[in-house]
């Protein structure tokens, strides 16, 4: 599962690099299904129509790529715990959402700060998915696991009906910036992750899932070239320092916001 997730207004998978589009999906390729329900796990759909993943981090809000973001709003539902996208899991819920937050300073062309906030219209029933309560790197050659409904066939664009997950390896912030060239640069608040077999890794509908290093989580789907391209690994959002000071605040406002 390689991440490949760019899809354009017009539903056409650009592979040219970080390509802006109106919804940013990625899917995985040569993964395994999960067979554990991930209550936490959420598919973000547009017209019920599975276009990203996301993590359910409080009963009303869900974590995710800011490239997700679809409009209109209303035509956004989120589908929370479930192992199939056509066949619900017990326990699932399908809920409105109510409101977006990224930050300002997100770029899509460079991926910077390319995380995102939904809030969702009700609270759930569900138990969520923690978020490092400080900054947790991770060094070169760990082991990880992403999860998603990306595709597992770059020439077919449909997301995978059931929830996939695949082993990956952590990649040096160095050494993935020479592998992508002049197209961007890592910084310490991203990281690559990939798998070097033929014909696996992320690819579209995969992106805002997450990555999980030793069952915690380290980061959120964002992009790469091509689809399980083993030369250019998948491009994380790392919950850096910044990135879950980011998330508290905007949580923190939200609650201060609603008490009397």
């Amino acid at each position: 599962m390689d991440v490949c997730r760019y899809l354009t207004v017009y539903h056409f998978l650009a592979f040219t690099f970080f390509k802006v589009a109106a919804c940013s999906e990625v899917s995985i390729i040569g993964g395994k299904d999960v067979k554990k329900l991930q209550s936490w796990m959420v598919s973000i759909q547009k017209d019920q129509i599975h276009v990203c993943g996301g993590i359910l981090i409080q009963n009303q809000w869900v974590l995710t790529s800011a490239q997700c973001e679809e409009k209109p709003i209303t035509s956004v539902t989120v589908l929370i715990g479930s192992l199939s996208l056509s066949k619900a899991s017990k326990g699932s819920q399908r809920v409105d959402i109510l409101s977006y937050a990224k930050p300002q300073t997100f770029n899509a062309r460079t991926k910077q700060d390319d995380i995102m906030l939904i809030k969702l219209k009700k609270k759930v029933k569900a138990k969520p998915k923690k978020i490092p309560k400080k900054e947790q790197d991770v060094p070169p050659g760990t082991k990880c696991v992403v999860t998603g409904w990306g595709t597992t066939n770059s020439n077919v664009m449909e997301p995978s009906d059931k929830l996939q997950m695949l082993e990956v390896t952590v990649v040096d912030r160095n050494q993935c910036s020479r592998d992508y060239k002049s197209d961007i640069v890592i910084t310490k608040d991203m990281m690559c992750a990939g798998n070097k077999q033929e014909k696996s890794g992320t690819c579209w509908g995969d992106s805002g899932g997450p990555l999980e290093c030793k069952k915690n989580m380290v980061g959120i789907v964002s992009g790469s070239r091509g689809c399980a391209n083993p030369k250019k690994p998948t491009v994380y959002t790392f919950l850096s320092k910044k990135h879950i000071s980011w998330i508290n605040s905007i949580l923190k406002k939200q609650f201060n916001s609603t008490t009397f």
